[in-house]
């Protein structure tokens, strides 16, 4: 009887202990997840503006703005225009010697 006694209370004991492993792995994990989620949200949220922030550097106004103060270009007007005709160009110089002097 005692033998018995001794195996329960063994099997009671194992039993409690592994039962407090059980609740702070669960509790440990748990607590990881939830920081793994914080971080998540706060990533998002990174992201979010981010891409607010690229939408805003690449809006016409501020595209057109760079291009004229860091390249200083300008708008395109017909007083400043300039027309490119096919006579203007210069003639193509005429071959030499060889088989067209006969």
């Amino acid at each position: 009887m005692i033998r018995l006694n001794l195996v329960l209370l063994l099997a009671v004991l194992a039993s409690a202990f592994y039962l407090v492993h059980t609740q702070y792995e669960s509790r440990r994990l748990y607590s990881t997840l939830y920081r793994a989620q914080s971080q998540a949200k706060q990533l998002d949220a990174d992201h979010e503006q981010l891409v607010v922030q690229r939408r805003a550097q690449a809006t016409p106004a501020r595209v057109q703005q760079l291009a004229a103060r860091q390249l200083q270009m300008r708008q395109v007007t017909p007083g400043i225009t300039q027309y490119v005709s096919e006579r203007a160009a210069a003639p193509a110089p005429a071959p030499q010697g060889g088989e067209g002097a006969r």
